[in-house]
């Protein structure tokens, strides 16, 4: 037995909760039409300067974060993609801290999570399109789906290391 009390399904700012599933499915939506454009703009492999440190550049990913795992086959990396997802989940239906911050960190992760879980249901690879470098240095391709699962736990940290004692 738990001196906790048992979580409601509709908390403030859990998982079901209103805030909750808009930031998910907005992050879902934002990540695909994003992702929907830079298909129908983009010239595959073709670089198009957008700021000093930021290039358009429409590339394909079969593996996760940085490439790793593309040679997995998509299948297990839907499965890996679906567990952590899942995890996640659980970790945020069970968490103490309901705050509208950490709800938010949480729905980003599943948010970019699920973005890029549809890529690889349906293309079998994930769409990258925004190149990050410093000048002739370049350092990474990702997407929207990628930087909600970047500040998704960013404001998880700050939430937990600047977070009021009670």
């Amino acid at each position: 037995m738990t001196d906790r009390p048992a979580r409601q399904s509709a908390a403030p700012y859990g998982p079901l909760s209103a805030f909750g599933l808009a930031i998910v499915i907005g992050t879902v939506v934002l990540d695909q039409l994003a992702k929907w454009a830079a298909e129908a703009w983009l010239p595959y492999g073709q670089p198009i300067d957008l700021l000093p440190i930021l290039t358009f550049l429409r590339t394909y990913n079969a593996g996760i974060a940085f490439s790793l795992f593309r040679d997995s086959g998509a299948l297990s990396l839907i499965l890996l993609t679906a567990a952590i997802s899942v995890v996640v989940l659980l970790v945020w239906w069970r968490a103490r801290e309901e705050s509208r911050l950490a709800a938010a960190g949480y729905a980003l992760i599943i948010g970019g999570a699920l973005g890029n879980l549809v890529d690889r249901v349906l293309r079998g690879h994930v769409i990258d399109f925004l190149l990050l470098h410093l000048g002739d240095w370049n350092l990474f391709v990702f997407n929207l789906a990628d930087a909600a699962l970047t500040l998704g736990p960013a404001i998880l940290i700050a939430v937990f290391l600047f977070r009021r004692p009670s």
